[in-house]
């Protein structure tokens, strides 16, 4: 076990009941907050095009462009968007107009104004899994490649706050190193790329043998 003085900072003993008490540095430091909603005022643009994506070049965020550019070069008509950008280390995300798409505040999410009425989409899975089944493509219709699909993108909804909420953060972003943190995520993001490497040495696709929706979450 564990020294207690090996804690960051010294001697630090968690309360029984969590309330904030100070802001710390780091990238996301001054954002993070315990409670929801806008922050300002700022109405989100709206281009020509049938659906409007607000987002950035992030790996999650890369997930919805790489699935229109796809929709784009199979030549679905009504796959044409406006691609706008949410800079969430700026903190765009807690905008009025955004938080009134995604309540979550968190990159990507989508509004397609050529359904009836408007339809806000937000979360990458769910906006994969909404814009495969308006152009009846990348999701298989028969029930065990379909399963199979569903399977390794919830594979990825889930080992995502590893990779980057986890290993990322305390890599990357926190204002301080700690090495449990590091360690923890490190492993099990480690464990979490050799379940993919074992399955895609077997199978060309996530899916077996079709290009779908899991492979567009995955790859980024």
């Amino acid at each position: 076990m564990s020294d207690p003085q090996d804690n960051q900072p010294s001697g630090y003993v968690p309360p029984k009941v969590w309330e904030q008490k100070k802001v710390y540095g780091g990238a996301f430091g001054s954002s993070n907050q315990p409670v929801s909603g806008p922050r300002f005022e700022k109405e989100l643009p709206v281009g020509k095009h049938p659906l409007q994506l607000y987002s950035q070049g992030t790996p999650n965020g890369q997930k919805i462009t790489i699935m229109l550019e796809e929709l784009l070069a199979a030549g679905h008509s009504g796959a044409e968007y406006d691609a706008w950008l949410i800079d969430i280390f700026k903190g765009d995300q807690f905008g009025s107009g955004f938080t009134a798409v995604n309540p979550n505040s968190k990159i990507p999410a989508l509004v397609d104004h050529s359904a009836d009425p408007v339809t806000n989409v937000f979360e990458s899975g769910s906006i994969l899994v909404y814009l495969a089944e308006k152009f009846g493509t990348f999701l298989p219709t028969e029930k065990r490649a379909r399963t199979e699909t569903f399977n390794w993108l919830m594979w990825q909804m889930g080992t995502a706050p590893f990779v980057g909420g986890g290993l990322g953060h305390f890599y990357a972003y926190a204002p301080f190193k700690i090495e449990y943190a590091i360690d923890r995520y490190a492993m099990e993001v480690k464990r979490q790329l050799h379940v993919l490497d074992t399955h895609l040495a077997r199978h060309e696709f996530l899916a077996g043998d079709q290009y779908s929706i899991a492979d567009m979450a995955v790859w980024p």
